[in-house]
Protein backbone atom coordinates (compact mmCIF):
# COMPACT_ATOMS: atom_id res chain seq x y z
CA UNK A 1 0.00 0.00 0.00
CA UNK A 2 1.39 3.43 -0.40
CA UNK A 3 3.49 2.78 -3.76
CA UNK A 4 0.54 4.25 -5.94
CA UNK A 5 -0.59 7.02 -3.45
CA UNK A 6 -0.42 10.77 -5.01
CA UNK A 7 0.72 13.38 -2.66
CA UNK A 8 -0.31 17.19 -3.34
CA UNK A 9 1.82 19.18 -6.31
CA UNK A 10 2.41 21.18 -3.84
CA UNK A 11 2.78 19.45 -0.79
CA UNK A 12 6.20 17.63 -3.07
CA UNK A 13 7.41 20.69 -4.20
CA UNK A 14 7.49 21.92 -0.20
CA UNK A 15 9.77 18.79 0.83
CA UNK A 16 12.03 19.22 -2.81
CA UNK A 17 12.42 22.99 -1.01
CA UNK A 18 13.44 22.07 1.90
CA UNK A 19 15.61 18.82 1.11
CA UNK A 20 18.01 21.53 -1.72
CA UNK A 21 18.38 24.16 1.28
CA UNK A 22 19.16 21.73 3.90
CA UNK A 23 21.61 19.86 1.39
CA UNK A 24 23.00 23.50 0.62
CA UNK A 25 23.60 24.64 4.14
CA UNK A 26 24.90 21.24 5.18
CA UNK A 27 27.66 21.72 1.95
CA UNK A 28 28.12 25.26 3.25
CA UNK A 29 29.59 23.92 6.92
CA UNK A 30 31.57 21.12 5.37
CA UNK A 31 32.57 24.01 2.83
CA UNK A 32 34.30 26.28 5.80
CA UNK A 33 35.34 23.04 8.08
CA UNK A 34 37.66 22.40 4.89
CA UNK A 35 38.90 25.68 4.12
CA UNK A 36 39.84 26.98 7.65
CA UNK A 37 41.38 23.11 8.38
CA UNK A 38 43.18 23.10 5.02
CA UNK A 39 46.80 23.51 6.50
CA UNK A 40 45.78 20.76 10.11
CA UNK A 41 48.96 18.33 10.87
CA UNK A 42 46.72 16.05 10.53
CA UNK A 43 45.41 16.89 7.06
CA UNK A 44 49.34 17.00 5.72
CA UNK A 45 49.20 13.00 4.51
CA UNK A 46 45.58 13.41 2.73
CA UNK A 47 45.91 16.95 1.21
CA UNK A 48 48.09 17.30 -1.07
CA UNK A 49 48.24 20.79 -3.95
CA UNK A 50 45.49 19.96 -6.21
CA UNK A 51 45.07 21.61 -9.89
CA UNK A 52 47.20 24.17 -10.33
CA UNK A 53 44.46 27.01 -12.03
CA UNK A 54 42.22 26.15 -8.89
CA UNK A 55 44.75 27.28 -6.63
CA UNK A 56 43.58 25.52 -3.61
CA UNK A 57 45.13 21.60 -2.28
CA UNK A 58 42.86 18.46 -2.72
CA UNK A 59 41.48 15.46 -0.80
CA UNK A 60 43.58 12.27 -1.95
CA UNK A 61 42.71 10.05 1.10
CA UNK A 62 40.97 7.49 -0.60
CA UNK A 63 43.53 5.68 -2.45
CA UNK A 64 41.30 3.72 -4.46
CA UNK A 65 39.85 6.85 -6.47
CA UNK A 66 43.47 8.27 -6.97
CA UNK A 67 44.71 4.74 -8.13
CA UNK A 68 42.33 4.33 -10.97
CA UNK A 69 41.86 8.17 -12.16
CA UNK A 70 45.34 9.40 -11.37
CA UNK A 71 47.89 7.52 -10.45
CA UNK A 72 47.65 4.58 -12.22
CA UNK A 73 44.84 5.70 -15.14
CA UNK A 74 47.37 5.55 -17.65
CA UNK A 75 48.21 1.66 -16.98
CA UNK A 76 44.40 1.13 -16.35
CA UNK A 77 43.65 3.13 -20.04
CA UNK A 78 46.02 1.03 -21.78
CA UNK A 79 45.00 -2.37 -21.03
CA UNK A 80 41.31 -1.89 -21.41
CA UNK A 81 42.09 0.35 -24.95
CA UNK A 82 44.04 -2.93 -25.95
CA UNK A 83 41.36 -5.16 -25.00
CA UNK A 84 38.82 -3.05 -26.76
CA UNK A 85 41.25 -3.37 -30.21
CA UNK A 86 42.06 -6.99 -30.06
CA UNK A 87 38.30 -8.10 -29.12
CA UNK A 88 37.46 -6.29 -32.22
CA UNK A 89 39.90 -7.55 -34.92
CA UNK A 90 38.94 -10.65 -33.56
CA UNK A 91 35.47 -10.50 -33.23
CA UNK A 92 34.80 -9.10 -37.31
CA UNK A 93 37.12 -12.33 -37.98
CA UNK A 94 35.75 -15.29 -36.01
CA UNK A 95 33.01 -14.36 -34.06
CA UNK A 96 32.49 -18.00 -32.98
CA UNK A 97 35.80 -17.77 -31.25
CA UNK A 98 35.39 -14.34 -29.50
CA UNK A 99 34.95 -16.18 -26.01
CA UNK A 100 38.48 -17.80 -26.52
CA UNK A 101 39.73 -14.41 -27.56
CA UNK A 102 38.85 -12.74 -24.59
CA UNK A 103 40.20 -15.60 -22.26
CA UNK A 104 43.67 -15.82 -24.07
CA UNK A 105 43.88 -12.21 -23.93
CA UNK A 106 43.63 -11.73 -20.48
CA UNK A 107 45.64 -14.53 -19.79
CA UNK A 108 48.70 -12.93 -21.09
CA UNK A 109 47.63 -9.43 -20.09
CA UNK A 110 47.55 -11.20 -16.32
CA UNK A 111 50.55 -12.82 -17.24
CA UNK A 112 52.87 -10.28 -18.04
CA UNK A 113 51.41 -7.51 -15.29
CA UNK A 114 51.94 -10.07 -12.60
CA UNK A 115 53.88 -13.20 -13.37
CA UNK A 116 53.95 -16.90 -13.55
CA UNK A 117 53.80 -17.24 -10.46
CA UNK A 118 50.37 -15.48 -9.74
CA UNK A 119 49.15 -17.24 -12.58
CA UNK A 120 49.88 -20.44 -11.36
CA UNK A 121 48.33 -19.99 -8.26
CA UNK A 122 44.92 -18.42 -10.01
CA UNK A 123 45.49 -21.72 -12.02
CA UNK A 124 45.74 -23.91 -8.72
CA UNK A 125 42.35 -22.01 -7.49
CA UNK A 126 40.47 -22.90 -10.85
CA UNK A 127 42.04 -26.99 -10.49
CA UNK A 128 40.81 -27.56 -7.33
CA UNK A 129 37.19 -25.88 -7.29
CA UNK A 130 36.97 -27.18 -11.51
CA UNK A 131 37.46 -30.89 -9.95
CA UNK A 132 35.27 -30.57 -6.90
CA UNK A 133 32.59 -29.24 -9.66
CA UNK A 134 32.85 -32.73 -11.79
CA UNK A 135 31.24 -34.08 -8.07
CA UNK A 136 27.66 -31.98 -9.11
CA UNK A 137 27.50 -31.12 -5.21
CA UNK A 138 26.08 -27.77 -4.52
CA UNK A 139 27.48 -28.29 -0.59
CA UNK A 140 30.78 -29.67 -1.87
CA UNK A 141 31.35 -27.04 -3.72
CA UNK A 142 30.36 -23.86 -1.80
CA UNK A 143 32.51 -25.93 0.97
CA UNK A 144 35.92 -25.72 -1.36
CA UNK A 145 34.85 -22.11 -2.78
CA UNK A 146 34.70 -21.24 0.92
CA UNK A 147 37.68 -22.95 2.04
CA UNK A 148 39.90 -21.66 -0.98
CA UNK A 149 38.56 -17.74 -0.38
CA UNK A 150 39.18 -18.12 3.72
CA UNK A 151 43.06 -19.28 1.93
CA UNK A 152 43.25 -15.27 0.80
CA UNK A 153 42.06 -14.04 3.85
CA UNK A 154 43.11 -15.48 6.87
CA UNK A 155 46.57 -15.96 8.85
CA UNK A 156 48.48 -17.37 8.12
CA UNK A 157 47.93 -18.64 4.74
CA UNK A 158 47.00 -15.39 2.99
CA UNK A 159 50.53 -14.61 3.88
CA UNK A 160 52.37 -17.41 2.46
CA UNK A 161 50.32 -16.91 -1.07
CA UNK A 162 51.21 -13.45 -1.18
CA UNK A 163 54.61 -14.15 -0.52
CA UNK A 164 54.71 -15.98 -3.26
CA UNK A 165 53.72 -13.27 -6.24
CA UNK A 166 55.77 -10.45 -4.31
CA UNK A 167 56.66 -7.40 -6.96
CA UNK A 168 58.06 -3.99 -6.83
CA UNK A 169 55.12 -1.61 -7.87
CA UNK A 170 52.76 -0.19 -5.86
CA UNK A 171 49.40 -2.08 -7.12
CA UNK A 172 51.06 -5.43 -6.42
CA UNK A 173 49.00 -6.21 -3.50
CA UNK A 174 45.61 -5.14 -4.44
CA UNK A 175 46.34 -6.62 -7.08
CA UNK A 176 47.11 -9.64 -5.76
CA UNK A 177 43.69 -9.55 -3.49
CA UNK A 178 41.38 -8.63 -6.10
CA UNK A 179 42.34 -10.63 -8.50
CA UNK A 180 42.21 -13.65 -5.94
CA UNK A 181 39.19 -13.02 -4.56
CA UNK A 182 37.11 -12.22 -7.93
CA UNK A 183 38.59 -15.51 -9.85
CA UNK A 184 37.41 -17.79 -6.89
CA UNK A 185 34.09 -16.30 -6.60
CA UNK A 186 33.88 -16.75 -9.95
CA UNK A 187 35.13 -19.92 -9.75
CA UNK A 188 32.38 -20.67 -7.42
CA UNK A 189 29.92 -19.32 -9.86
CA UNK A 190 30.90 -21.58 -12.40
CA UNK A 191 30.41 -24.88 -9.83
CA UNK A 192 27.32 -24.32 -8.64
CA UNK A 193 26.37 -23.53 -12.77
CA UNK A 194 27.77 -27.32 -13.44
CA UNK A 195 25.55 -28.77 -10.62
CA UNK A 196 22.63 -27.14 -12.43
CA UNK A 197 23.69 -28.82 -15.76
CA UNK A 198 21.61 -31.82 -16.47
CA UNK A 199 23.45 -33.19 -19.52
CA UNK A 200 27.50 -33.82 -18.88
CA UNK A 201 29.96 -31.33 -17.59
CA UNK A 202 31.26 -27.49 -18.73
CA UNK A 203 34.63 -27.75 -19.98
CA UNK A 204 37.56 -26.46 -18.00
CA UNK A 205 38.54 -24.24 -20.83
CA UNK A 206 35.05 -22.70 -19.84
CA UNK A 207 36.03 -21.81 -16.80
CA UNK A 208 39.29 -20.62 -18.29
CA UNK A 209 37.69 -17.96 -20.74
CA UNK A 210 35.41 -16.95 -18.23
CA UNK A 211 37.66 -16.47 -14.97
CA UNK A 212 40.65 -14.52 -17.28
CA UNK A 213 38.11 -11.92 -18.83
CA UNK A 214 40.13 -8.98 -18.09
CA UNK A 215 37.85 -5.69 -17.56
CA UNK A 216 36.41 -7.83 -14.74
CA UNK A 217 39.71 -9.90 -13.26
CA UNK A 218 40.95 -7.83 -10.86
CA UNK A 219 38.15 -5.22 -9.69
CA UNK A 220 35.19 -6.95 -10.92
CA UNK A 221 32.10 -6.68 -11.04
CA UNK A 222 31.22 -10.52 -11.10
CA UNK A 223 29.10 -11.76 -13.67
CA UNK A 224 27.79 -15.12 -12.93
CA UNK A 225 29.05 -17.79 -15.20
CA UNK A 226 25.59 -18.95 -16.52
CA UNK A 227 24.88 -15.46 -17.79
CA UNK A 228 28.34 -14.95 -18.87
CA UNK A 229 28.85 -18.04 -20.96
CA UNK A 230 25.07 -17.74 -22.95
CA UNK A 231 26.69 -14.10 -23.67
CA UNK A 232 29.91 -14.55 -24.54
CA UNK A 233 29.19 -17.06 -26.84
CA UNK A 234 26.30 -15.49 -28.85
CA UNK A 235 27.54 -15.66 -32.48
CA UNK A 236 24.55 -13.15 -33.39
CA UNK A 237 25.77 -9.72 -32.57
CA UNK A 238 23.39 -7.23 -33.49
CA UNK A 239 22.80 -3.50 -31.76
CA UNK A 240 19.72 -2.09 -30.94
CA UNK A 241 18.98 1.37 -32.09
CA UNK A 242 20.79 4.02 -30.45
CA UNK A 243 22.82 1.77 -28.86
CA UNK A 244 26.25 3.17 -30.10
CA UNK A 245 24.63 6.27 -29.27
CA UNK A 246 23.72 5.24 -25.44
CA UNK A 247 26.98 3.85 -24.89
CA UNK A 248 28.94 6.94 -26.11
CA UNK A 249 26.91 9.01 -23.72
CA UNK A 250 27.47 6.83 -20.68
CA UNK A 251 31.49 6.93 -21.62
CA UNK A 252 30.93 11.22 -21.46
CA UNK A 253 28.53 10.89 -18.36
CA UNK A 254 31.11 9.11 -16.60
CA UNK A 255 33.94 11.28 -17.60
CA UNK A 256 32.23 14.49 -16.65
CA UNK A 257 31.52 12.37 -13.26
CA UNK A 258 35.01 12.09 -12.38
CA UNK A 259 35.68 15.69 -13.04
CA UNK A 260 33.17 16.70 -11.25
CA UNK A 261 33.88 14.61 -8.27
CA UNK A 262 38.06 15.82 -8.53
CA UNK A 263 36.92 19.42 -8.63
CA UNK A 264 34.97 18.58 -5.49
CA UNK A 265 37.45 17.13 -3.74
CA UNK A 266 39.14 20.47 -3.79
CA UNK A 267 36.97 21.91 -1.82
CA UNK A 268 35.31 19.44 0.27
CA UNK A 269 37.47 17.20 2.13
CA UNK A 270 34.44 15.10 3.07
CA UNK A 271 37.43 11.84 3.13
CA UNK A 272 39.78 13.64 5.76
CA UNK A 273 38.08 15.44 8.20
CA UNK A 274 36.55 12.43 9.85
CA UNK A 275 39.71 10.93 10.13
CA UNK A 276 40.18 14.04 12.19
CA UNK A 277 38.69 13.39 15.47
CA UNK A 278 39.49 16.74 17.43
CA UNK A 279 37.99 18.35 14.46
CA UNK A 280 35.16 16.41 14.51
CA UNK A 281 33.83 16.74 17.62
CA UNK A 282 34.13 20.66 17.29
CA UNK A 283 32.02 21.01 14.03
CA UNK A 284 27.84 21.57 14.07
CA UNK A 285 25.59 18.60 13.97
CA UNK A 286 24.49 19.49 10.39
CA UNK A 287 27.84 19.59 9.27
CA UNK A 288 29.12 16.02 10.84
CA UNK A 289 25.28 14.75 9.27
CA UNK A 290 26.06 16.11 6.25
CA UNK A 291 29.95 14.42 6.22
CA UNK A 292 28.33 11.28 7.28
CA UNK A 293 25.39 11.52 4.48
CA UNK A 294 28.17 12.63 1.62
CA UNK A 295 30.41 9.44 2.35
CA UNK A 296 27.85 7.38 1.21
CA UNK A 297 26.84 9.06 -1.50
CA UNK A 298 30.74 9.63 -2.69
CA UNK A 299 31.29 5.70 -2.16
CA UNK A 300 28.43 5.23 -4.50
CA UNK A 301 29.50 7.81 -7.37
CA UNK A 302 33.02 6.34 -6.85
CA UNK A 303 31.69 2.61 -7.45
CA UNK A 304 29.19 4.00 -9.82
CA UNK A 305 32.17 5.53 -12.05
CA UNK A 306 34.79 2.74 -12.01
CA UNK A 307 32.15 0.17 -12.53
CA UNK A 308 30.92 2.28 -15.36
CA UNK A 309 33.83 2.56 -16.95
CA UNK A 310 34.53 -1.03 -16.83
CA UNK A 311 30.70 -1.45 -18.13
CA UNK A 312 31.18 0.29 -20.92
CA UNK A 313 34.27 -1.93 -22.19
CA UNK A 314 32.18 -4.96 -21.75
CA UNK A 315 29.17 -3.57 -23.36
CA UNK A 316 31.11 -3.14 -26.61
CA UNK A 317 31.70 -6.80 -26.05
CA UNK A 318 28.08 -7.23 -26.34
CA UNK A 319 27.34 -8.73 -23.06
CA UNK A 320 25.19 -7.04 -20.23
CA UNK A 321 27.53 -6.13 -17.53
CA UNK A 322 25.65 -5.83 -13.67
CA UNK A 323 24.68 -1.95 -13.32
CA UNK A 324 26.16 0.17 -10.88
CA UNK A 325 24.51 0.21 -7.23
CA UNK A 326 21.43 1.91 -7.03
CA UNK A 327 21.75 4.91 -5.30
CA UNK A 328 22.14 5.95 -1.19
CA UNK A 329 19.86 8.83 -1.85
CA UNK A 330 17.20 6.22 -3.07
CA UNK A 331 18.18 3.64 -0.33
CA UNK A 332 15.23 3.59 2.60
CA UNK A 333 15.14 0.01 3.57
CA UNK A 334 18.07 -2.27 3.97
CA UNK A 335 16.62 -4.88 1.24
CA UNK A 336 17.86 -2.95 -1.30
CA UNK A 337 21.04 -1.45 0.14
CA UNK A 338 23.82 -2.56 -1.80
CA UNK A 339 27.32 -1.18 -3.03
CA UNK A 340 28.38 -3.69 -5.60
CA UNK A 341 25.56 -5.26 -7.57
CA UNK A 342 27.81 -7.75 -9.27
CA UNK A 343 28.86 -9.47 -5.57
CA UNK A 344 25.36 -8.19 -4.14
CA UNK A 345 23.31 -10.75 -7.34
CA UNK A 346 26.03 -13.75 -6.55
CA UNK A 347 24.98 -13.66 -2.94
CA UNK A 348 21.23 -13.11 -4.07
CA UNK A 349 21.61 -15.87 -6.36
CA UNK A 350 23.42 -18.77 -3.99
CA UNK A 351 22.30 -17.79 -0.50
CA UNK A 352 20.22 -15.31 0.11
CA UNK A 353 17.56 -16.28 -2.38
CA UNK A 354 18.54 -19.50 -2.40
CA UNK A 355 17.85 -20.21 1.33
CA UNK A 356 15.11 -17.82 2.40
CA UNK A 357 12.90 -18.35 -0.30
CA UNK A 358 10.12 -15.76 -0.52
CA UNK A 359 11.38 -13.65 2.42
CA UNK A 360 7.91 -14.00 3.83
CA UNK A 361 9.29 -16.29 6.56
CA UNK A 362 11.11 -14.69 10.15
CA UNK A 363 13.42 -18.09 10.32
CA UNK A 364 14.04 -18.68 7.02
CA UNK A 365 15.14 -15.01 6.41
CA UNK A 366 17.22 -15.08 9.60
CA UNK A 367 18.95 -18.11 8.19
CA UNK A 368 19.50 -16.55 4.95
CA UNK A 369 20.50 -13.68 6.26
CA UNK A 370 23.21 -14.99 8.38
CA UNK A 371 24.52 -17.04 5.90
CA UNK A 372 24.67 -14.18 3.44
CA UNK A 373 27.01 -12.47 5.85
CA UNK A 374 29.08 -14.80 6.85
CA UNK A 375 30.04 -14.83 3.16
CA UNK A 376 30.32 -10.74 2.99
CA UNK A 377 32.25 -11.37 6.26
CA UNK A 378 35.00 -13.81 4.61
CA UNK A 379 34.98 -11.75 1.04
CA UNK A 380 35.77 -8.86 2.48
CA UNK A 381 38.25 -9.99 5.20
CA UNK A 382 37.46 -10.80 8.75
CA UNK A 383 38.21 -8.18 11.33
CA UNK A 384 36.46 -6.20 14.01
CA UNK A 385 34.77 -3.75 11.83
CA UNK A 386 33.71 -6.03 9.51
CA UNK A 387 32.06 -8.01 12.25
CA UNK A 388 30.21 -4.80 13.84
CA UNK A 389 29.05 -4.01 9.84
CA UNK A 390 27.83 -7.18 9.36
CA UNK A 391 25.97 -7.27 12.25
CA UNK A 392 24.19 -4.43 12.23
CA UNK A 393 23.01 -4.91 8.42
CA UNK A 394 22.20 -8.36 9.33
CA UNK A 395 20.18 -6.97 12.39
CA UNK A 396 18.42 -4.27 9.72
CA UNK A 397 17.77 -6.34 7.16
CA UNK A 398 15.51 -8.73 9.78
CA UNK A 399 14.16 -5.78 11.81
CA UNK A 400 13.03 -4.81 8.91
CA UNK A 401 10.91 -8.11 7.96
CA UNK A 402 9.73 -8.37 12.09
CA UNK A 403 8.39 -4.98 11.88
CA UNK A 404 6.52 -5.44 8.64
CA UNK A 405 5.13 -8.19 9.98
CA UNK A 406 3.97 -7.01 13.36
CA UNK A 407 2.18 -3.93 11.72
CA UNK A 408 0.76 -6.32 9.40
CA UNK A 409 -1.55 -7.81 12.21
CA UNK A 410 -4.85 -6.65 13.29
CA UNK A 411 -5.59 -3.53 14.88
CA UNK A 412 -2.52 -2.06 12.80
CA UNK A 413 -3.23 -3.59 9.80
CA UNK A 414 -6.94 -2.49 9.94
CA UNK A 415 -6.22 1.03 10.68
CA UNK A 416 -3.74 1.18 7.54
CA UNK A 417 -6.61 0.34 5.47
CA UNK A 418 -9.67 2.48 6.68
CA UNK A 419 -7.28 5.65 6.32
CA UNK A 420 -6.21 7.21 2.87
CA UNK A 421 -3.09 6.02 0.87
CA UNK A 422 -1.80 9.47 0.73
CA UNK A 423 -1.61 9.55 4.73
CA UNK A 424 -0.70 5.93 4.96
CA UNK A 425 2.36 6.73 2.80
CA UNK A 426 3.46 9.60 4.84
CA UNK A 427 3.55 7.90 8.21
CA UNK A 428 5.48 4.61 6.30
CA UNK A 429 7.93 7.83 5.37
CA UNK A 430 8.35 8.49 9.19
CA UNK A 431 9.95 4.71 9.75
CA UNK A 432 11.85 5.18 6.72
CA UNK A 433 13.29 8.14 7.79
CA UNK A 434 14.67 7.04 10.78
CA UNK A 435 15.81 3.50 8.49
CA UNK A 436 17.80 5.51 6.46
CA UNK A 437 19.75 7.10 9.16
CA UNK A 438 20.20 3.55 10.51
CA UNK A 439 21.58 2.35 6.80
CA UNK A 440 23.79 5.53 7.16
CA UNK A 441 25.27 5.09 10.31
CA UNK A 442 25.44 1.27 10.04
CA UNK A 443 27.41 1.76 6.70
CA UNK A 444 29.72 4.76 7.23
CA UNK A 445 31.36 2.90 10.17
CA UNK A 446 33.15 0.59 7.32
CA UNK A 447 33.83 3.59 5.12
CA UNK A 448 35.87 5.76 7.67
CA UNK A 449 35.59 4.22 11.20
CA UNK A 450 33.56 3.39 13.95
CA UNK A 451 34.67 6.08 16.06
CA UNK A 452 33.33 8.69 13.71
CA UNK A 453 30.19 6.52 13.54
CA UNK A 454 29.55 6.54 17.59
CA UNK A 455 30.33 9.89 17.18
CA UNK A 456 27.71 11.04 14.67
CA UNK A 457 25.28 8.99 16.56
CA UNK A 458 25.50 10.33 19.91
CA UNK A 459 25.35 13.93 18.37
CA UNK A 460 22.38 13.13 16.57
CA UNK A 461 20.71 11.09 18.42
CA UNK A 462 21.65 12.08 22.30
CA UNK A 463 23.06 15.16 22.73
CA UNK A 464 21.11 17.02 19.66
CA UNK A 465 17.75 16.13 20.83
CA UNK A 466 15.53 17.31 20.02
CA UNK A 467 16.17 20.35 17.89
CA UNK A 468 18.87 18.36 15.81
CA UNK A 469 17.37 15.13 16.08
CA UNK A 470 14.14 16.22 14.53
CA UNK A 471 15.43 18.78 12.04
CA UNK A 472 17.46 15.97 10.61
CA UNK A 473 14.86 14.08 10.18
CA UNK A 474 12.65 16.30 8.96
CA UNK A 475 14.67 16.90 5.81
CA UNK A 476 15.03 13.08 5.80
CA UNK A 477 11.41 12.79 5.51
CA UNK A 478 11.08 15.18 2.49
CA UNK A 479 14.17 13.50 0.58
CA UNK A 480 12.02 9.83 1.44
CA UNK A 481 8.84 11.61 -0.04
CA UNK A 482 10.95 13.42 -3.05
CA UNK A 483 12.28 9.51 -3.77
CA UNK A 484 8.80 7.78 -3.42
CA UNK A 485 7.16 10.21 -5.68
CA UNK A 486 10.34 9.31 -8.48
CA UNK A 487 9.18 5.06 -7.90
CA UNK A 488 5.56 6.33 -8.18
CA UNK A 489 5.83 7.89 -11.22
CA UNK A 490 8.19 5.17 -12.78
CA UNK A 491 5.97 2.72 -11.87
CA UNK A 492 2.75 3.97 -13.12
CA UNK A 493 4.96 4.17 -16.56
CA UNK A 494 5.84 0.97 -16.34
CA UNK A 495 2.10 -0.30 -15.69
CA UNK A 496 1.07 -2.24 -18.49
CA UNK A 497 -1.90 -0.02 -20.39
CA UNK A 498 -5.05 -1.56 -20.06
CA UNK A 499 -6.86 -3.41 -22.81
CA UNK A 500 -9.20 -1.68 -24.68
CA UNK A 501 -12.67 -3.61 -25.76
CA UNK A 502 -13.28 -3.96 -29.42
CA UNK A 503 -15.44 -2.02 -31.32
CA UNK A 504 -17.49 -5.54 -31.60
CA UNK A 505 -19.87 -4.70 -29.32
CA UNK A 506 -23.12 -3.38 -31.21
CA UNK A 507 -22.41 -5.82 -33.64
CA UNK A 508 -22.56 -9.07 -31.01
CA UNK A 509 -25.48 -7.42 -29.76
CA UNK A 510 -27.09 -6.97 -33.30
Amino acid sequence: MGIKAALPRYELYLYRVVLVGALIWAGSWILEASSESVNRKAFKESVKPGWHYFGRKMDVADFEWMMWFSTFRNHILFALAGHVIFAKIFTLIAPKHRSLIFGVYGGLAVLVTMGWTFMALVLSHCIILYSVALVKSKWLSFAAGLATLASIKLEPYNSWQESLVTGSFDLQDILFYGGCGFSIMRCMSFALENCEKKDGNYTFCDLLKYNFYLPFFFFGPIMTFDKYHVQANNTQLTRKEREMWNITTKALLHLGGILVVDVFFHYLYILTIPTDLKLVSKLSDWCLAGLAYSNLVYDWVKAAMMFGVINTVSTLDHLDPPQPPKCITKLYVFAETHFDRGINDWLCKYVYDFIGGDHDKIFKELLATICTFAITTLWLGPCQLVYIWSFFNCFGLNFELWVAKFFSLPPFSTIEGAMGEAMSRRIRGVFNAANFWAIVLYNVLALNSLEFAKLVGRRLIFKGFPLSTLSVLLVTYCGVQVVKESERQQALLEEPEPVKPEDGGKEKAE
